[in-house]
């Protein structure tokens, strides 16, 4: 029998099995000696025109592509391969809450920009065919309640990432998804059109093979999705490091640990760019840690800049602005005037309040401009409160390192965009073949807009497969028809 005639099936359980019986296939497997093999065969039908989508990856771009497939073709079967624990990223999302979506950037111009690769490409249609409006209302219209907290960061109600994986899963399960875990799909091909996939389980490390006619590659930032692109005659953009905090060379900082600011301006300065890169400048809350610097402003300038950094080894300065809303100017009249009214109290006990600055980072300042927190205000000459003043508005830190990010494993690389089209997330190189989430070379930054890649990327996706595989229904049906009545 020739690999035409043929039709590769995983070994699914007596359940899933009894899910095939009615297809038109004949099952077997064969391969060298040197690896296990398992097969089961399933006796030819008559007449079949079910077709089979494989999904890899189990997260949260495989999940719903896999889910909305299902739901616009009921008759095409889908599987959703995963090598650990479906949708784990999801919950340990968002400090186990899991960030959904962002409700603050429901502009499309607005909601790209928060793509350091992908900014240019989703200013068209790709949110307009399904947005941040479109998830929160899939997920509502699935019974799970939603929350927009200040920052335009959405959660689920219940604050636990829980609730968002049962509602994926159940929905799964409601269209008749088949999920496989702990299995790899290690190889693929194409014959006669067919996807021939090997896939191999961890247990014990035999091997079988499955022929699909459709395949989404939805693996996140794993190597498996690269490698399998790649097979099938894509090229990757090579994957670094992204949104991460940075670790620094001041040892005094460090005491500071815990200690946050609503508001600063940061800048990213490094060696090995010259040009100025607008978004190497971003604004919002910072947070010391006890190893550097963290918070959603440093995550961005990791993201904008994780490329150069990489590049760089991860040594640069961050040029950290303390009191954005002030200007220079106005920073050196309030000290002056400071200076005036508490002219006999000391210098670490009466601050500016304007500075909104803690009692310890205060000390921190004076610290590194030499001056003794027990020196009175009358002591403290111009100059000094000059530079004070500019040390507010210019402070320089030297990043030596890249720290972890625990709330979120995002790289930048993968596939290149320009080689699907994004209206349908399909293939410009092989015919459907298709790509959703992080294993293409898109990564956002911290606030939900990851995970809103996700859905939108698995919600187009799934669409166009349904829809394909409902032509070909229909296409062979008048096929058989024709037939029929000759």
């Amino acid at each position: 029998m020739s690999l035409s005639s043929t039709r590769f099936v995983l070994h699914f359980g007596l359940s899933s099995v009894a899910a095939y019986a009615s297809r038109d296939i004949c099952c077997f497997l064969s391969a060298p000696t040197s690896r296990k093999f398992s097969a089961i065969t399933i006796p030819v039908a008559q007449k079949s025109s079910e077709e089979l989508l494989v999904v890899v990856g189990g997260g949260a771009a495989g999940v719903y592509g896999a889910i909305r497939a299902k739901t616009v073709a009921p008759n095409l079967h889908v599987v959703v391969i995963e090598k650990a624990k479906p949708l784990s990223k999801v919950k340990v999302s968002g400090g186990g809450r899991c960030n959904v979506t962002n409700g603050h950037c429901l502009d499309n111009m607005i909601l790209a920009a928060n793509y350091p690769r992908g900014h240019k490409e989703f200013r068209g249609s790709f949110f307009n065919m399904h947005g941040p409006g479109d998830t929160m209302s899939w997920f509502s219209d699935h019974g799970v309640e939603l929350k927009v907290e200040e920052d335009g960061r959405v959660f689920p109600v219940s604050n636990s990432s829980s609730t968002i994986i049962d509602c994926l899963m159940s929905e799964a399960k409601r269209t008749g998804v088949l999920l496989q875990t702990r299995k790899v799909v290690k190889n693929a091909s194409v014959n006669g059109g067919k996807f021939l996939l090997g896939i191999e389980k961890q247990a014990d490390g035999s091997v079988e093979y499955l022929e699909a006619d459709y395949l989404l590659i939805a693996s996140g930032n794993s190597r498996q999705g690269y490698n399998l692109a790649t097979k099938l005659g894509h090229s990757i953009v090579d994957p670094v490091p992204s949104l991460f905090t940075f670790k620094t060379e001041d040892l005094q900082l460090t005491e500071l640990s815990g200690v946050t600011f609503p508001k600063v301006k940061a800048k990213l300065i490094l060696e090995n760019v010259g040009r100025n890169i607008q978004q190497f400048t971003q604004v919002g809350p910072l947070l010391v840690t006890h190893w550097g610097l963290s918070g959603p402003v440093i995550l961005r300038l990791s993201a904008w800049g994780a490329r150069e950094l990489f590049g760089s080894n991860y040594k640069g300065t961050v040029n950290v602005d303390f009191i954005p809303d002030l200007h220079i100017e106005d920073v050196k009249s309030i000290l002056s005037q400071h200076k005036r009214q508490f002219a006999k109290q000391k210098v670490s006990n009466a601050y500016p309040p304007e500075f909104d600055l803690v009692k310890r980072f205060w000390k921190y300042i004076l610290d590194r401009q030499g001056l003794s927190g027990d020196s009175l205000w009358a002591s403290i000459s111009n100059n000094s409160l000059i530079s004070t003043a500019s040390l507010l508005k210019q402070c320089n830190f030297g990043i030596t390192g890249k720290g972890q990010f625990k709330d979120e494993f995002v790289t930048a690389g993968g596939v290149p965009l320009s080689e699907i089209s994004l209206n349908t997330m399909e293939s410009k190189i092989r015919p459907k073949l298709f790509f959703a989430g992080e294993v293409l070379n898109v990564d956002g930054v911290t606030g939900g807009f990851n995970f809103q890649n996700a859905w939108s990327g698995g919600y187009i996706a799934g669409t166009t497969i349904g829809t394909q595989a409902n032509d070909m229904l229909s296409s062979n049906i008048q096929i058989y028809d024709k037939q029929y009545q000759s």
